[in-house]
């Protein structure tokens, strides 16, 4: 059943695109740098959605000075290669057209830095559909999901706005939206699983890129 949501916040990493190549790449660089080596690619895949900070520091037992070394090196391979080793989920370019055609408002909402998020949406040809990319600083500021809902919404002139929702695969994201009062729609496709997304009670949760089209249009 669709719902007459007038903005549509999207995040980035496993909603939009699947950066699981760069990212698992780039931590592999940073891991590298520091001497740590990890022989199991796929532990790694709980990087993508949370800020990297976070995930350094508590999946490596990093301290905060050696854990922001690591986001340096992580940038440094990221900047190059990894941003592009990415690629956007079927069915996304034609939802986001279909919903710019119906006059849906579209905003970026994501905790990566909004730099490199820009250069994504760029180089995917999707940067028109949005009337607004928020993100993380790259001074390791505004990385909680709910300081990027907000700042996303109040730069975007959306305050108050009863009728935005927020998109994402990871429980930060609903925990985002829920921490600002908008209601929210856990996508299955990504990286987070059904439980973890259902454990933070979004709005709707759908497995499909079809199924948010039922939702929002």
């Amino acid at each position: 059943m669709a719902v007459n949501y007038d903005i549509i916040l999207f995040d980035l990493d496993g909603t939009l695109t699947d950066p699981k190549e760069g990212i698992l790449n780039s931590i592999l660089y940073a891991l590298n740098s520091l001497g740590i080596r990890e022989s199991n690619s796929d532990q790694l895949l709980k990087f993508i959605g949370p800020p990297l900070k976070d995930s350094f520091m508590e999946y490596y037992g990093l301290r905060e000075n050696v854990a922001l070394h690591a986001i340096e090196k992580y940038r440094e391979y990221f900047s190059s290669k990894g941003i592009f080793e990415n690629k956007v989920y079927p069915a996304i370019p034609e939802l986001l057209k279909d919903l710019s055609s119906l006059d849906k408002t579209l905003v970026l909402a994501t905790s990566k830095p909004t730099a490199f998020a820009q250069r994504i949406l760029d180089h995917f040809n999707l940067a028109s559909y949005f009337h607004f990319t928020g993100g993380s600083n790259l001074d390791g500021t505004r990385t909680r999901k709910s300081e990027v809902i907000d700042y996303v919404l109040n730069a975007s002139c959306f305050s108050p706005h009863p009728k935005a929702v927020m998109i994402g695969d990871r429980k930060y994201d609903i925990i985002g939206a829920n921490e600002i009062g908008i209601d929210s729609i856990g996508v299955l496709y990504g990286y987070g699983s059904r439980q973890e997304l259902e454990n933070e009670n979004p709005t709707h949760i759908v497995r499909y890129v079809d199924n948010l089209r039922a939702i929002l249009s």
